[in-house]
């Protein structure tokens, strides 16, 4: 699952604008959006005959494996996501956050609509799991590409795709703008030459292509039911990432992203899956039992595999990037809407907004990762760790998507609930499958997951629950703008008190009276409101209202997919009371210190999650890039 870089500029309209042609957006798709269901091939097929179930190499099994490919590919990827889930978008834009969002404008005062929230927010945090997976297994799966060339090279792959992995890391920070322009034509080459070895072998042995009738896929559960069903657990390897096809919509539009795949990537992934499966059936029996180890990198001659070993490399980078970015984008959506504290953001270019790079996020996935691969060692062991993440993703989508049938689409539910049942057992069934791994591994992207979901859910509850007790105490503003005009003296200049609140007076501008003993000529009560869409319309980034004795309270409205920029957003807000010259403006803060309390609320040991995470949060300073010799931080204490 990865997610694209979005514009900076947006329409008037708050949707997302596509520059260029839609064979261009579907050219730029590829490079971006493809890496992670694309480089599966490596290892998807090999697993479902090596991995802990082990498979018999005869004709039979090939096709039941080939066929299950196959028709996973088309009901998961092609229908669910691509035609059906990409018709939800918020404005836009796709993804679980954002079709929470979507959702929840809809059924947010119903009984069930906080359920809808949570399911989002966990598959959330199993993209988490997910993301640290993906680059280890990816890098290794081909960098072990080379003990196929030869078998001495074997002590050089950890090496190897450390380095890699680490380098891949340390280039975030400077941005992926410029690299980013050689992965389109990266991507079409590899795909080009993983689907011209997959039709080669498939000419010499046409007979794989009778995997293209479901029976073969139910002949494999009739011969071998329980394997068949465990196989299930690697077969859904080949659909890895096709949640990512849906995060991304925003950045290339639906209809490149549809033309993509369709058009080039599906047929290119389909043609190397079918192409391993004949290898396989027209291999002797010794020699299909050595191919099996590694069938991707023996679809090529030997004078070519060093070269392919090469090219899969640079695609596994280029997966891998696009996961990691996503990782970004997907934290920072989750700060604008409240699940996770201000983290430092910096934007690695001046023109894409989207291209975001989060030091936190970075390092944690580069040691998860690092300790991933020094753990499992090799890729095939990483594959029992692999799945049960994206598996779960994909079915909570699946509710989600009844959800959206029926609460925002208005479908009769006689007509919702056959097609939702159809995905849930296939979903439920590769979900079920991966459970099987748990003790091999799975259980990693279920803890990740498990204390992401905590994290996330322990800062939206306890910033609610602290909103709550500081909004019990505030006096409204309208009073204190009254009782203040002659009790205290007024300086020249601007003071911009940042508010969480549209309502009362914030405990900065109480502080601040009391012991400075002074108010500036203009106090401008100032509330970041991120929206439950993407982006906002330019026309209405801001709101105000004038209280008379030069207050005022202002409301600047970001999307979730926006930067919060507080000086560029005054700089539009010219209605209260002039323009903002920053060196006549000071920002106050305020910085709440939390103390633990027998009121109901949160458990205790919650309570200090939560305060451990408001102490490491960025400082607000930092996140609505406030100047920083103008800002004057006051602290006051909360109990909840």
């Amino acid at each position: 699952m990865s997610e694209a870089p979005a514009p900076a500029h947006q329409p008037p309209s708050g949707g997302h604008a596509h520059s260029g042609s839609k064979a261009a957006l579907a050219v730029g798709a590829i490079g971006i959006v493809f890496g992670d269901i694309g480089t599966s091939p490596l290892y998807a097929f090999r697993e479902t005959f090596v991995g802990p179930h082990p498979l018999a190499l005869d004709t039979a099994h090939v096709l039941g494996v080939v066929s299950l490919i196959f028709w996973s590919m088309t009901l998961v990827v092609a229908i669910q996501y691509v035609t059906i889930l990409m018709r939800a978008d918020n404005k836009g834009q796709g993804g679980s956050l954002a079709l929470v969002a979507l959702i929840s404008r809809h059924i947010s005062k119903s009984r069930y609509g906080w359920l809808a929230v949570l399911l989002g927010v966990f598959a959330t945090s199993l993209f988490y799991g997910d993301s640290m997976i993906t680059p280890a297994i990816s890098v290794l799966s081909a960098v072990e590409g080379l003990t196929v060339v030869d078998s001495r090279l074997d002590q050089l792959v950890i090496p190897i795709a450390l380095v890699l992995l680490v380098f891949l890391f340390v280039l975030q920070k400077r941005g992926t703008a410029k690299v980013g322009a050689l992965f389109a034509p990266v991507m079409i080459v590899y795909f080009t030459v993983i689907a011209s070895m997959g039709a080669w072998q498939i000419f010499q042995t046409p007979q794989v292509l009778w995997a293209l009738n479901p029976y073969h896929a139910v002949n494999f559960f009739i011969l071998d039911g329980t394997l068949a069903f465990l196989a299930l657990g690697s077969v859904v390897l080949a659909v890895t990432g096709s949640e990512a096809l849906y995060s991304d919509m925003g950045h290339f539009g639906r209809g490149p992203m549809r033309l993509s795949w369709f058009g080039f990537v599906m047929p290119c992934l389909l043609l190397n899956y079918f192409g391993q499966g004949a290898m396989i059936i027209g291999l002797p029996a010794d020699e299909a039992a050595q191919a099996i180890q590694s069938p991707f990198f023996f679809l090529a001659n030997e004078d070519w595999r060093l070269p392919l070993v090469f090219l899969a490399t640079v695609a596994t980078f280029i997966a891998s990037q696009a996961v990691i970015s996503g990782a970004f984008s997907i934290t920072h959506q989750a700060i604008q809407m409240g699940y996770i504290p201000r983290l430092s953001i910096r934007h690695t270019s001046e023109t894409e907004g989207g291209q975001i790079y989060i030091p936190v996020v970075n390092w944690a996935l580069m040691v998860a990762v690092l300790i991933l691969v020094l753990t499992f060692q090799n890729s095939s062991s990483l594959a029992s760790a692999y799945g049960i993440a994206v598996t779960g993703a994909v079915t909570i989508d699946t509710l989600l998507m009844a959800v959206l049938f029926v609460g925002v689409w208005k479908w009769k539910w006689w007509y919702a609930l056959p097609v939702v049942l159809i995905f849930l057992i296939v979903d439920g069934a590769y979900f079920a499958a991966n459970l099987s791994k748990v003790p091999d591994g799975g259980w990693f992207p279920l803890i990740v997951g498990l204390i992401a979901f905590t994290l996330l859910t322990t800062w939206a509850r306890g910033r609610k629950l602290m909103r709550e007790r500081m909004s019990e105490v505030a006096l409204p503003m309208e009073i204190f703008a009254k009782s203040a005009k002659n009790s205290a003296t007024r300086v020249p200049g601007t003071a911009i008190f940042m508010a969480s609140s549209t309502a009362g007076v914030p405990s900065a501008l109480l502080h601040n009276i009391k012991h400075n003993k002074v108010l500036h000529e203009r106090v401008i009560i100032l509330t970041v409101n991120i929206t439950d869409a993407p982006y906002v319309d330019p026309n209405e980034r801001c709101e105000y209202n004038d209280l008379g004795d030069g207050f005022y309270r202002a409301v600047l409205n970001y999307g979730f997919m926006e930067s919060t920029d507080v000086p560029l957003g005054l700089k539009q807000m010219e209605r209260c009371g002039g323009e903002f010259d920053m060196m006549q403006t000071s920002f106050f803060l305020s910085r709440q210190t939390l103390l633990a309390s027998d009121k109901p609320g949160m458990p205790i040991w919650r309570e200090k999650i939560f305060a451990w995470m408001l102490r490491n949060s960025a400082t607000a300073m930092d996140f609505f890039k406030l100047p920083t010799n103008r800002v004057v931080e006051l602290g006051s204490q909360v109990e909840i």
